[in-house]
């Protein structure tokens, strides 16, 4: 079942649309109220379990399951987990260099070679089926399903993250 919590009253059948700035909009009482959406554990599921917040960080509405949604709500929060990041599928470890409080990773991943930056100290999330999980500084998401199966040279660059 799909809960939305508005208010602290639950509301089976959340209404979602985009709005004509192209913002994601949740319906309360016939009114839009522009939302962001953030996505929440477990980071193996970035698709489910959606908090949507308004302008001050209130949480609006919380979305388990957007199949569960009807078909316009559905676009409207597919549309918007597009446009909150990427959960990019990576094949191959090229290079990852330690710079002045920054790390910077080169990748192949299912949609091409990517480059991007992480904190020093924002180390990579294992995740409970073996794989990981990285969260750029931009907040995207780069996941690694099985890095113990990866290439020998993705193996040694990824040999301080991996358990």
């Amino acid at each position: 079942m799909t809960d939305v919590v508005m208010n602290e009253k639950i509301d089976e059948t959340p209404t979602l649309r985009i709005a004509t700035d192209g913002r994601l909009v949740v319906m309360v009482d016939g009114t839009p109220v522009p939302v962001r959406l953030r996505q929440c554990f477990p980071w193996s599921e970035p698709g489910l379990h959606l908090s949507l917040r308004d302008d001050e960080d209130r949480e609006v509405a919380i979305v388990d399951d957007p199949a569960e949604l009807d078909a316009e709500s559905r676009g409207a929060i597919e549309q918007a987990l597009a446009e909150a990041g990427f959960v990019l599928e990576v094949t191959r470890v090229l290079d990852i260099d330690e710079e002045v409080e920054i790390r910077q990773w080169t990748v192949e991943t299912r949609q091409g070679r990517r480059s991007f930056q992480t904190h020093l100290d924002d180390w990579p999330r294992s995740l409970p089926n073996g794989g990981i999980l990285i969260r750029d500084v931009a907040g995207d998401l780069y996941r690694l399903a099985a890095p113990s199966q990866m290439d020998k040279k993705s193996r040694e660059l990824l040999w301080a993250f991996v358990d």
